[in-house]
Order: C-alpha cells, then structure tokens, then sequence
C-alpha cells in the first residue's frame, strides 16, 4: 500500500510540477510578446492622431502611411528643419509649400505663411495633399510615392520611362542611393505600423 501511495503521490507531484513549468513559459511568452510590442510602439507612437485622422481621411490616404512619413521626416518633431530648409512634421520645403498654397488658393491668407509648416495641424494638412498628389500620379504605389517625396515626382517619371529602373510601371530599382535608402525606411516604418495597431482600431 504504501508504494502505491508512493507512487501516486509522486505521479500528482509530477503532474503539478509539468503544470506550473507550462503556466511559466506561457507567461513568458506573453510577456515576451506584450514587451516587444510595447517597446516597437514608443518609437512608433499615433502622435497628433487628430490631425493625421482627419486629414488622411480627407485625402483619401491610409493614416499609417502618414505616421511613416511623420516618423521618417521628423521623428514626430513639429519644430524639426532641415539642412536645406524644410520644416516640420513632414518637413515641407519652401518651394513645395508656395506651391500647395497655390493649388489650395490660399496664397492671399494671411493666417498661412511658411511659418505655419512649424504648426503640426497645417503640416499634416499641407503634407496629406502632397502625398495625395503623389499618388495619384503614380498610382498609389508606396515605393513611387516615396521616392517622389525624396527625390521629386519629375526624377520619378524619369525613372519610370527607363526600362532598365522599372517594369510595368512600377520602379523596380532606385539609381539615386539616398532615395533607395529613404523608400527603405518608409517601407519599415509603414509594414511596422500596420503590423503593431492594425489588430488595435
């Protein structure tokens, strides 16, 4: 009797033992995965989310691939400028900026200057009609619309009409490396944003 007793006893033991070893790497688990996520989220925040909802919308844009350009351009620094000059979020050149204005028919409002680049509400406004432009002319294809932003629609259509750059209409090598490198980076930080919130809204 008592080796069965034993027995059973250490056979409860055992399977106790599996049970708690099976919660742990469970938790683990999770918790590797919560942690991760979490720690992809904080340089991918959903800042300004008012403005890039709203605007994106309006544009007809998919709003992570606002937050791409917003998390490539500036890092989410509303007050950022560039070497060459651009400003904000998005980081607005002069000569882009004079040349929305001109297409929104705001060139006599006093209320926009190029100083309103600096305010994150008109640079996401400002940027979503460029990246709207920009697709539009080339079909919504990410990799055309980011390298346009990079390197000027003009350098794209060029690019485009060369066979040995694309196929189908569609770029198929980047002969400028800093704008290879760039389309790269939007690439990431657009698949990263749809990866982390797409399952959140």
């Amino acid at each position: 009797m008592s080796r069965k007793r034993r027995k059973k006893k250490n056979t409860g033991i055992l399977i106790l033992t599996i049970f708690i070893v099976a919660v742990i790497i469970i938790l683990a688990v999770f918790g590797i995965i919560y942690g991760a996520g979490k720690w992809q989220k904080e340089p991918h925040p959903l800042k300004y989310g008012e403005y890039v909802s709203r605007y994106s919308r309006e544009a007809g844009l998919d709003e992570y691939l606002v937050y791409a350009f917003i998390k490539t351009e500036s890092g989410f620094d509303e007050k950022a400028e560039s070497y060459l000059g651009a400003r904000g979020l998005m980081q607005i050149m002069p000569e882009t900026f004079e040349w929305i204005r001109y297409r929104l028919d705001e060139e006599n409002n006093p209320e926009i200057s190029f100083d309103s680049m600096y305010e994150a509400e008109e640079n996401i406004r400002y940027g979503c009609y460029l990246l709207k432009y920009l697709s539009d002319e080339f079909g919504g294809g990410l990799t055309e619309i980011a390298a346009a932003y990079h390197a000027g629609n003009g350098s794209v259509s060029a690019w485009l009409e060369n066979e040995e750059y694309s196929e189908n209409g569609k770029l198929i090598k980047i002969p400028n490396p800093d704008t290879a490198h760039y389309v790269d980076k939007i690439s990431k930080a657009y698949e990263t944003y749809c990866k982390l919130y797409t399952n959140d809204q």
